[in-house]
């Protein structure tokens, strides 16, 4: 999935987390930090950090974004920050949230394939082998781990072909799905290795037409 900036909020406007989806939290310096909505209406939102809650700065607090997966892309909001009590630093409470971006996803081709897959934390550098569940020119869905976070950033090395030098690149856990899966979408990855991928793709879907097309015949 790459993103591209869409609209402005006054041309389209968004839609608001909902209460337990799973957001972003990001400020000057700090980096994106994984939260919970906690609470949600028209006019403000509540979300719990749920790691370790840092003690951010004046400046900081005044540029604190939340950024979410909605049906058409990562939007980022923007608010009035009315609360951080220092009894519960996790609590962030935004009043008059409001879309400063709209991150579309570009469409590319996404197929249903089991390759391996490594990934390496930027967080700790633990390795952590897996397998994908589906593969897009844009990112990849993998099956776990429960290690890895919304927000983390990570390194990734993806065996197309046994044998075969991987696909390697960076990237960030966007989503974690209803059966644990991590949804990673691409942040770096250089032209030779995404038109590997874009022509593996391509190959994948022209070999499931052909037995597509013998089943017709057999039938």
């Amino acid at each position: 999935m790459k993103l591209l900036r869409s609209k402005t909020p006054a041309e389209d406007p968004v839609a608001l987390p909902e209460v337990s989806d799973t957001v972003t939290v990001a400020a000057r310096g700090a980096g994106w930090i994984p939260a919970r909505v906690l609470e949600a209406g028209p006019d403000a939102l509540l979300v719990a950090i749920t790691v370790r809650a840092p003690e951010f700065s004046r400046e900081q607090l005044e540029t604190l974004k939340v950024e979410f997966s909605s049906a058409r892309g990562r939007v980022r909001l923007r608010g009035t920050l009315t609360s951080q009590d220092a009894a519960s630093p996790e609590l962030i409470k935004l009043t008059s949230p409001r879309s400063v971006e709209v991150l579309q996803e570009r469409e590319y081709v996404r197929i249903k394939s089991a390759r391996p897959v490594v990934v390496y934390s930027v967080r700790d550098r633990m390795q952590i082998e897996s397998y994908t569940v589906d593969v897009s020119g844009g990112g990849l869905l993998i099956a776990g781990p429960d290690t890895l976070k919304v927000g983390d950033r990570l390194d990734f090395q993806l065996t197309l072909t046994p044998g075969v030098t991987p696909v390697t690149g960076s990237g960030r856990v966007v989503r974690v799905d209803a059966n644990g899966r991590r949804a990673i979408e691409f942040e770096s990855i250089s032209d030779l290795d995404r038109r590997r991928l874009v022509r593996f793709l391509f190959e994948c879907q022209r070999s499931e037409l052909r037995r597509g097309l013998e089943g017709d015949d057999r039938g």
